[in-house]
């Protein structure tokens, strides 16, 4: 029984077909103004390449901040019940608290033994600590974003950044550029400072481990370095970090049917 399931996201639109908690196939594109065209774009990329048309899938469910705009979803799936699915089945049930860094937010969420949801907190005021304050820092420095995890870890001074707003730390980037600070001081400064933010966001959380990072940016070695010394704490990170929430709503609406 094979299902797809749709993160329509602010930074990227995730498509996955999964076959029972089996994933078979998955695919990203960059947001943009036409959601409906490139989730149909890549599910059809999807369907050819596992040689299978839309009418052999059990259905599709949609989650993310688009999730209401692709008409042919039969199930719609909040982003904190798809995202806790997908790390509890992706961890072989061990995760207990999962650390989901979006491209317009940032979410820690707590999960008990069962995979259930049991607390959760949420950035989602400003673009502090997302995927929208690397795309920043990546502008500025000149610097693809897929660099900066290998470029972070070879930095022997990290830079001070104090802020994680996005306005405030483009003016400190540019005041370090302004004094030639070495660009692996700058990234390494700018994951100390991401790591500090979700350390404040997870505040009166109790982070039990096993704790998972997953989005986009948990690609990236020199966060996840920077946010295991911040937060004293071992941090385990999928293979692909950045289906786990389409993983989920394809798990959920594969459960539905049975």
């Amino acid at each position: 029984m094979i299902t797809a399931g749709i993160d329509l996201g602010t930074a990227a639109i995730k498509v996955v077909f999964i076959d029972k908690c089996n994933l078979l196939w998955a695919k990203a594109l960059p947001t943009m103004p036409q959601y409906v065209e490139i989730s149909e774009k890549l599910l059809e990329e999807g369907l050819e390449s596992l040689s299978i048309r839309e009418k052999d899938l059990a259905g599709i469910a949609a989650t993310g901040y688009g999730k209401r705009l692709f008409p042919n979803a039969g199930r719609i799936v909040d982003e904190i019940s798809a995202n806790a699915a997908g790390a509890y089945i992706l961890s072989d049930k061990t995760a207990r608290t999962v650390i989901n860094i979006g491209g317009q937010d940032v979410k820690v969420i707590k999960l008990s033994s069962d995979g259930k949801v049991i607390d959760f907190k949420m950035n989602d005021k400003c673009a502090a600590g997302t995927g929208r304050f690397f795309e920043m820092a990546e502008k500025i420095l000149n610097i693809p974003v897929r660099e900066f995890g290998k470029l972070g870890l070879l930095s022997q001074s990290p830079a001070h950044i104090n802020s994680t707003c996005t306005v405030f730390a483009e003016s400190e980037i540019m005041s370090l550029l302004s004094v030639e600070t070495n660009t692996h001081d700058i990234i390494a400064g700018l994951h100390k400072s991401v790591a500090r933010r979700i350390s404040d966001l997870a505040g009166s959380l109790y982070l039990e481990e096993e704790i998972y990072l997953d989005g986009g940016p948990g690609a990236n070695r020199g966060l996840v370095s920077a946010m295991q010394e911040e937060l004293m704490r071992d941090i385990k990170v999928f293979p692909i970090p950045q289906f786990t929430v389409a993983f989920g709503a394809a798990a959920i609406l594969s459960r539905k049917n049975g």
